[in-house]
């Protein structure tokens, strides 16, 4: 058994002895590929990606913010007995004008039934006059009255006991009427001119 000897082959085959170069990570290499090539084909999408989880992180901390400030202390009963204090003069002050605008509201109410049953009596007198063949004068009271009811603004002009301008019966457009100026057609025929 002393005739075996071992010698080293130098093998150009062998992957382990080919060459002594520096070893490569073929996986990293390819992925800083993808990285470049993810970026450019996806930059614009994981912009707006990022700026939507930026602007709901600032939503939700302002919602989380203001849910603190909404969850205050209990109120003292100092507050409560001023907020019901509030509340009871709110109340009285309701209840005040409701009762004035009633009070008003009545005195409407019977300004009207006063008014119709003055119209009324108004009415029946005139009928009992005209039955017995005499002239009513109490319409002029009853048109005066209905004005008033009606426009209260009504500004009445005083009476004054001057001659009118014109008679009754002046109408411009007729030539009638006592005026002095009436129209008259143009002259018919050519122009006289130069």
């Amino acid at each position: 058994m002393d005739d075996v000897e071992i010698t080293d082959v130098d093998d150009g085959d062998l992957p382990y002895q080919a060459e002594k170069a520096p070893l490569k990570n073929r996986d990293l290499s390819s992925l800083s590929l993808t990285a470049g090539e993810l970026l450019a084909q996806y930059g614009w999408h994981l912009l707006v990606v990022t700026v939507l989880v930026y602007l709901l992180i600032q939503y939700l901390s302002k919602r989380r913010s203001s849910q603190s400030h909404h969850s205050s202390p209990p109120p003292t009963p100092e507050d409560v007995a001023l907020l019901v204090k509030k509340q009871e003069a709110m109340e009285a002050a309701r209840r005040r004008m409701q009762e004035e605008l009633d009070a008003k509201a009545v005195l409407f109410r019977e300004k009207q039934t006063q008014q119709e049953e003055e119209k009324r009596r108004l009415k029946v007198e005139m009928w009992e006059s005209m039955q017995q063949g005499k002239s009513f004068k109490g319409a002029a009271k009853l048109s005066q009255t209905t004005e008033e009811a009606s426009s209260s603004t009504t500004v009445l002009k005083p009476k004054t006991d001057k001659k009118p301008l014109r008679s009754a019966d002046y109408n411009p457009l007729t030539g009638q009427g006592g005026g002095s100026c009436s129209w008259r057609p143009g002259r018919r025929g050519p122009s006289s001119g130069g």
